[in-house]
């Protein structure tokens, strides 16, 4: 059997899947905090378009295919194009574990780093190139 041909803007969205102990934090967190549209509730989850084709979904727990864990080894990252004005958006807002904004001259990035409600770590970054 041939393999289905996923490369060429085969795939449709790319969703990552986080999950939550308290669902209504992540809704309010990703809804109204960050501002991205819900495109899919499924009840326990609720799937978020960030971009075109990126997606991220967060998940009841209790209900998901996978369990909340206290480690989360996954980071989240935005790119946007004024990263100081998200930055100050976010001090206002007394996000948690707030970094200083950085710059990487290797990555060609300025970015800053704070923790969702669950404990994911958001980076929100701007190209410096």
């Amino acid at each position: 059997m041939q393999r289905p041909e996923l490369s060429g803007n085969k795939v449709e969205k790319l969703i990552t899947f986080i999950y939550y102990r308290d669902l209504q934090k992540g809704i309010e967190f990703y809804e109204n905090f960050l501002g991205f549209p819900m495109e899919i509730d499924q009840g326990f989850c609720k799937i978020y378009r960030i971009s075109d084709a990126g997606y991220i979904g967060i998940v009841d727990e209790k209900k998901g295919m996978h369990k909340w864990n206290e480690i989360k080894p996954v980071q989240i990252c935005f790119r946007v194009p004024d990263v100081q004005a998200f930055y100050e958006y976010c001090k206002e807002s007394n996000v948690d574990d707030l970094s200083e904004i950085f710059v990487n001259e290797n990555l060609k990035i300025k970015a800053f780093v704070f923790n969702d409600p669950e404990g994911y770590q958001i980076e929100i970054q701007e190209s410096i190139k």
